[in-house]
C-alpha cells in the first residue's frame, strides 16, 4: 500500500504548529496579531490547496498578504466615505 498524503488543510495546521513556539514567545499584544495572521492562513486554505505548491510557507504568506490587502481596501473605502461627507 502506498503512503497517504495528508490534506493541504492538515499540512497547513502542522506548519502553523511548527510556528507555535514563535507565537508563544511574543508579547501579548503581538500574539493577538500573530494569531490573526494564522487565522488568515486558515481562511484561504481552499485557494492555497489549488496553488499546488510544495512549499507550504508560500501560500501561507500569500494568504496573509491577501487578508491584509482586503483590510486595507476596506479601510480606504471607509476613509474615502468619511472624507466625502459634508
Amino acid at each position: 500500500m502506498g503512503k497517504t498524503v495528508e490534506s493541504y488543510r492538515m499540512a497547513i495546521e502542522d506548519e502553523m504548529n511548527r510556528w507555535s513556539g514563535f507565537g508563544k514567545a511574543l508579547r501579548v499584544e503581538d500574539k493577538t496579531s500573530f494569531d490573526a495572521l494564522m487565522d488568515a492562513c486558515r481562511s484561504y486554505t481552499s485557494a492555497g490547496s489549488n496553488a499546488t505548491n510544495p512549499l507550504l510557507f508560500e501560500p501561507m504568506v500569500m494568504s496573509i498578504l491577501l487578508s491584509q490587502q482586503v483590510k486595507i481596501s476596506r479601510l480606504e473605502k471607509a476613509l474615502n466615505a468619511i472624507k466625502q461627507q459634508p
